[in-house]
């Protein structure tokens, strides 16, 4: 496996564990829908908090949430419906990025609340 995609997994699980420890129940990782894959479908209270999991190595090339592009977002939003649909829920939604960046043998964890809205 390419080293980024180790490197994203890690992010990944960083992710959940922060959320876990901040009181979020996980509903789904890695859910699909259509080309769209939500990194972490979470709930906290009444909301449920879409995430996007960002990990890089270095801002060499930006802040890790730069890289959310419009399309992505589309693909993101057109997935929670269905899942909301699929599951038949009333909840506020909330589009979170958690944005990671590993420097030497830390990673430093941004949780963007509210990233991104739907349109």
């Amino acid at each position: 496996m390419a080293s980024h995609n180790e490197l994203g997994k890690i992010g990944e699980q960083l992710a959940v564990d922060h959320l876990i420890k901040k009181g979020y129940e996980i509903l789904e990782t890695n859910y699909r829908f259509g080309k769209a894959e939500v990194d972490i479908i979470a709930k906290l209270n009444d909301t449920l908090a879409v995430i996007e999991v960002k990990t890089r190595s270095s801002l060499d090339f930006g802040n890790p949430e730069d890289f959310v592009k419009p399309k992505q977002i589309q693909r993101l939003v057109k997935a929670v419906d269905d899942y909301i649909e699929v599951n038949d829920l009333d909840l506020e939604v909330r589009f979170d990025i958690i944005a990671i960046v590993k420097t030497g043998n830390k990673f430093v964890i941004e949780h963007l609340e509210n990233a991104f809205y739907h349109f």
